[in-house]
């Protein structure tokens, strides 16, 4: 099978395995590593321009970047904010918090951008935390799988299920309906709700343990405050500041006249004082608002007070950070950027922040200006992820959010009724957004996801020379004769179990690229329906569990908990297993 294939198919599987590299390499960011190997696949004449740059113009990547306005406009009225009584009871029950916010977070991840969902949780999750003396990493990684098993249930639950049911329509199949999805994500949803409500919250690391020094994740934060003339602190001891115990944080050391003293209970602070703390970041406004304290470095924004939002953001290996200090990089005008803190895993960091050497991996805890997260999302060298933490003070406009939810409610139901689709009511339900003022214009402009759009685009044209070339064909007969005698599901498991590992490593948007055409050749050969497969591509190239880098909320789950990548790979397998035998087990039943 594979000796009959063209030079053109050949050249296409070495392109895509460079491809794979550059990816798991991190050597640039995803969509221009895309658009990059469509580049020798022009140039060969293994694709034309218009099969090279159909996916501009597919209607899976227009209704992606519409539904991007829609969230954004129900999340800009304050829409969701009600869903806080349904998500946090009173009690502390473990099982009934896990069962409540998996529940919801899936539920709301169904028809939103999971993204913004995450990081509006993420603040509401770490203060029921406080208050109810329950460590965050007891919460953050189920808040991560909830809002990845919910975008699983529906057609527009995640860019992923738009861009399988666009590569159906263009190789000539009816694409997924609104919900034919939930048929296997939903089923596989509820097992994982199940599944951490009854037991694996038990297994979820706690990093507030006593005697845990090395485990205690975000309590190893460092952030450094300057004691200014006018604070009440000034000429009090360590003790009689009551700075000894601030519950989740301590005084580590004073850097005085640039030297580092060690804080004992019966020294006397001064002007001038730079108090470094180790602990949670929870402490910092308690410390500024209480005390007068303020940031070492001066403040991005000179707006008297004016609270600025503050970012959470993981170094990356390709970032310009890494071996470096912040002082050597000049961070605040480099990233127009303040440090206010740093956290390094399995490390406790004793110097000024100024003069800690960098490390890929190093948590940054930043404070900036408004679209901080996203501009610096759009260049991935710098940072895997950068994620709000303290959102900016900006007044919701609850008076809209009825009429954001009613164009959402709309915007769902017309495309699942099939009175027209969901290209169609997603447009119009983004242009409803902007013209009732529930989302202004710039701010629509800055809700799109630019780089995802492209990643599909370059994703639709690497797929169509998978299927041109009959590389597609190829794999798909290996895998049909070599599996028959497993059977049609066999088979099905096959190409779930292939799509699943590279969505660990790559994009999964990439990843349901490559697998659709492989997936839907075998349902032609075997004559089965292109449904099972479709369906299988799409839940697997979403089911990334076992890192914390595979997936964007994963890594804000990482940071927010505390996490190290290993309790992800912990954790993640057993829910890769619950998610993946349920689902095929689903298929087999409805499809097969």
């Amino acid at each position: 099978m594979f000796a009959s294939l063209g030079w053109e198919a050949w050249v296409t599987l070495g392109v895509i395995l460079l491809m794979l590299i550059a990816l798991v390499r991190g050597m640039g960011r995803p969509e221009i590593i895309l658009f990059g190997s469509l580049g020798p696949l022009l140039v060969l004449g293994i694709l034309t321009p218009e099969q090279a740059f159909a996916g501009l113009s597919n209607s899976a990547l227009l209704a992606v970047g519409a539904l991007f306005i829609v969230a954004a406009g129900v999340e800009n009225t304050g829409a969701l904010s009600f869903f806080d009584r349904l998500i946090f009871p009173n009690s502390r029950n473990m099982t009934v918090t896990t069962l409540r916010l998996m529940t919801t977070t899936a539920a709301m991840s169904a028809f939103l951008n999971n993204t913004p969902i995450v990081a509006m949780l993420i603040p509401r999750v770490r203060s029921w935390c406080e208050r109810n003396k329950v460590a965050p990493s007891k919460l953050m990684i189920p808040l991560s799988y909830a809002a990845i098993i919910g975008g699983m249930t529906t057609l527009i639950g995640t860019s992923t299920n738009l861009l399988v049911a666009g590569l159906m329509e263009s190789s000539g199949y009816k694409g997924l309906g609104m919900f034919d999805l939930v048929w296997v994500g939903g089923p596989a949803a509820i097992a994982t709700i199940l599944y951490f409500g009854l037991i694996g919250y038990r297994f979820l690391p706690d990093r507030r343990e006593p005697g845990g020094s090395d485990d205690e994740g975000m309590l190893q934060f460092l952030f450094e405050m300057e004691m200014p003339g006018g604070s009440s602190l000034v000429s009090k001891t360590v003790e009689e500041a009551g700075l000894r115990s601030l519950g989740d944080a301590f005084l580590a050391h004073v850097i005085r006249n640039k030297e580092i003293v060690p804080a004992s209970p019966e020294m006397v602070l001064r002007e001038g004082d730079i108090l470094a703390f180790r602990g949670s970041p929870a402490v910092l406004e308690h410390l500024q608002e209480r005390h007068g304290l303020r940031s070492v470095l001066e403040s991005v924004e000179s707006a008297g007070h004016m609270t600025l939002p503050i970012f959470e953001a993981v170094i990356a290996p390709t970032s310009r950070l890494v071996g470096r200090t912040l002082v050597d990089v000049n961070f605040r005008e480099e990233y127009q950027g303040v440090v206010l803190g740093i956290y390094r895993e399995d490390e406790s960091i004793d110097k000024s922040i100024g003069r800690v050497v960098l490390q890929a991996g190093d948590l940054l805890l930043i404070e900036a200006r408004k679209g901080f997260d996203k501009r610096w999302n759009k260049n991935r060298e710098e940072f895997y992820l950068v994620a709000p933490r303290r959102a900016e003070r900006v007044k919701p406009q609850p008076g809209k959010a009825p009429l954001a939810l009613f164009i959402l409610l709309a915007v769902i139901t017309v495309a699942a009724l099939g009175y027209a689709s969901i290209v169609t009511t997603s447009f119009i339900g983004a242009l409803a957004m902007i013209g009732t003022r529930c989302l202004r214009g710039r701010d629509a402009k800055s809700a799109v996801d630019v780089p995802v759009l492209l990643v599909i685009a370059a994703a639709l044209g690497l797929g169509k020379a998978i299927e041109s070339t009959g590389l597609a064909e190829a794999i798909a007969l290996f895998l049909t004769e070599n599996g028959s005698a497993f059977g049609v599901i066999g088979i099905v498991s096959a190409v779930y179990i292939a799509t699943s590992l590279l969505t660990e490593v790559i994009t999964n948007n990439a990843a349901a690229a490559l697998m659709i055409g492989v997936g839907l050749e075998a349902s032609t050969t075997l004559g089965a329906p292109p449904e099972a497969f479709a369906l299988a591509v799409a839940v697997a190239a979403s089911a990334s569990f076992l890192s914390p880098i595979g997936y964007q909320t994963n890594m804000m789950a990482m940071a927010a908990g505390g996490y190290k990548f290993s309790d992800f790979f912990r954790v993640g397998l057993i829910v890769n297993i619950v998610v993946g035998v349920t689902t095929l087990v689903m298929i087999s039943y409805l499809w097969l």
